[in-house]
């Protein structure tokens, strides 16, 4: 894990190898300077000898400045090694989404995701910062000022290294307790982002319901989970402190009454008690820095897992290794498919499905809810795999073809409509970025959506915001079907696309169709049967399984299903009709 965190240090990993450099050579300045303030003492202060005073108290003033530029080196360095380690690391994760297939995506929640870019990588930023630089300079530091402090007394030093051994062993036992409240936290970010993500979302429903105490309600639940997971966590935490506080006043009573004792029978000087003093603190607070990065890592090596799950995920779908460029013709063809989402799911969604469709034709699919409708398209162009069986496109097997090709040959308006922010040129360029301004609005024409923007003040320069809130389904609707036209595909998949238009609009948008791209397969989802009965063939989805295909009259005789639903629609137009004529 480790080792793959690691390999995005990059260009930055210089930055990285000169902090622990330069906190090394801090330390040594730090260890010094008391032996320095010592020998001032006995030699200068004690015996009135001011030369020997300026110089060891210049001396000390360089080291102080040696380690003052050290130590602000270090820590430059160490943040523009911490923070580019951080960039890299979400570039890396999102990079590595970016490639990832339906299949890999339902495995992480967006929540969690969001969690791992953000939350998760600030964690192991700041533990990385912190290793490269306490990890380092307290050890060193604490080696350092031991070994001095044998080298002045080793009856004195001892009294260190046995505190040193007693509050290693507090702190152990404490950072192990707190480190599983640590690691449940994260879980609970990820609900609490789901939170969030779904009321702002949602907003407008939360609104119209008047539901905002019982969205606060969960909000709060959510707060409380990781503040009670916390507070836990630190309340243990804490007794750090009372701990090292014990241990440092203890260590200078003991070192002040032996050192007192010693001073009298003239086994140590002033000077040196205050440098053994001085090394206590050091010696003591260096352990204290040394239990804080045990804490920070402790942290991120929850965050750092849950970032390694992202990195090390690999693409269900990937390009074969001699990719075929070029889609021959829109025809399509399945062969004997079976489908699931999960591997471990004991009925497949998808059944049995032979299929063939010709380049050219306009194919309208029907049924009810959980049919299988969105999962049969969603095969065309590689979203999912198949469990069995083939699909083919213009007669080669999808899965030998590089998926960039496939895909911006097969345009899929799929049932939720998802705009960006920005204006209606740049959102219609996402199908073709380098399509003129004619292009555009041609695309447009045959969507039917020149209709309202032609009334908008800024036309198609006119801002959408983000997730197209300013504009109504219908709108949305058809700029995603003029967006997806702009591909100039050999496929056209409309999923349910026209459900939020009227049916003269949806009857314009398909007759264009017809008219404009005859040689562009066309694939019409769709609950209502005006949509899909001047198809050349329909197909009747029931169970995923084909319960029928034909034209609408031949499915109107043979077909009881759709035949049902014709009825149904039937009736409900001509009910609609009567309530509008009597009133």
């Amino acid at each position: 894990m480790v080792k793959k965190l690691l390999s995005h240090l990059g260009e930055y990993k210089k930055f990285a190898l000169i902090t622990p450099a330069c906190m090394i050579l801090e330390v040594i300045a730090e260890t010094i300077t008391p032996r320095l303030m010592g020998m001032l003492v006995d030699n200068g202060v004690d015996k009135g000898n001011v030369s020997y005073i300026i110089r060891v108290g210049l001396l000390m003033l360089l080291c102080a400045l040696f380690g003052l530029v050290a130590g602000l080196t270090g820590g430059f360095t160490a943040a523009k090694a911490s923070t580019g380690f951080a960039r890299n690391l979400r570039k890396g994760m999102y990079d590595n989404i970016q490639t990832f297939s339906f299949s890999n995506i339902d495995r992480f929640s967006t929540a969690g995701l969001v969690t791992r870019l953000t939350t998760d990588v600030t964690n192991v930023q700041n533990a990385f910062q912190m290793i490269i630089r306490m990890s380092f300079r307290a050890p060193f530091s604490l080696i350092f000022a031991m070994t001095a402090a044998f080298l002045v007394s080793a009856r004195i030093a001892r009294i260190y290294l046995i505190a040193v051994i007693i509050l290693a062993a507090i702190i152990v036992t404490i950072m192990l307790s707190a480190m599983k409240s640590f690691r449940q936290v994260f879980k609970k970010y990820d609900e609490l982002n789901a939170t969030v993500q779904e009321n702002v979302n949602a907003i407008r429903v939360v609104k119209a319901y008047v539901r905002e105490d019982y969205e606060k309600s969960r909000m709060v639940k959510a707060c409380e989970n990781i503040y009670n997971l916390f507070a836990g966590a630190e309340s243990k935490v804490v007794l750090n402190a009372p701990s090292m506080m014990t241990a440092v006043y203890t260590c200078i009573l003991l070192i002040s009454w032996v050192g007192a004792h010693m001073i009298v029978s003239n086994e140590l000087t002033t000077g040196e008690l205050m440098t053994l003093l001085t090394y206590c603190m050091n010696i003591l607070m260096n352990l204290m820095m040394l239990s804080m990065i045990f804490v920070m890592v402790s942290i991120s090596m929850a965050s750092a897992e849950r970032i390694v799950e992202v990195l090390d995920e690999s693409a269900d779908i990937a390009d074969p290794d001699a990719p075929v460029t070029k889609v021959k013709d829109g025809s399509i063809e399945f062969d004997d498919v079976d489908f699931s989402y999960y591997k471990e799911s004991e009925a497949p969604v998808l059944k049995d499905i032979t299929l063939k469709i010709n380049s050219g034709e306009t194919i309208g699919i029907i049924g009810g809810t959980g049919s299988g409708k969105s999962s049969l398209v969603n095969l065309i162009c590689r979203l999912y795999d198949v469990m069995q069986g083939s699909v083919k496109v213009g007669g080669i097997n999808v899965k030998q073809y590089d998926l960039e090709t496939l895909r911006n040959e097969v345009a899929v308006v799929l049932q939720k409509n998802v705009l960006f922010s920005g204006s209606i040129y740049d959102n219609l360029r996402w199908g073709n970025p380098d399509a003129t301004d004619e292009e555009c609005k041609r695309a447009c024409i045959l969507a039917c959506a020149d209709e309202f923007i032609e009334k908008m003040p800024d036309k198609y320069d006119t801002h959408i915001e983000r997730g197209g809130t300013n504009l109504s389904g219908g709108q949305k609707q058809r700029l995603c079907i003029a967006r997806a036209l702009l591909k100039n595909p050999k496929i056209l998949i409309l999923d349910d696309s026209t459900s939020a238009v009227d049916t003269a609009t949806d009857a314009k948008i398909r007759h264009a169709f017809y008219k404009e791209i005859p040689d562009t397969t066309k694939i019409i989802i769709s609950q209502r049967v005006s949509s899909v009965q001047d198809a050349d063939r329909i197909i009747v989805m029931d169970d995923g399984r084909i319960n029928g295909i034909g034209t609408h009259e031949e499915l109107l005789n043979n077909n009881d299903i759709y035949r049902d639903v014709y009825e149904s629609q039937t009736s409900e137009r001509d009910f609609d009709a009567t309530i509008q004529s009597s009133t």
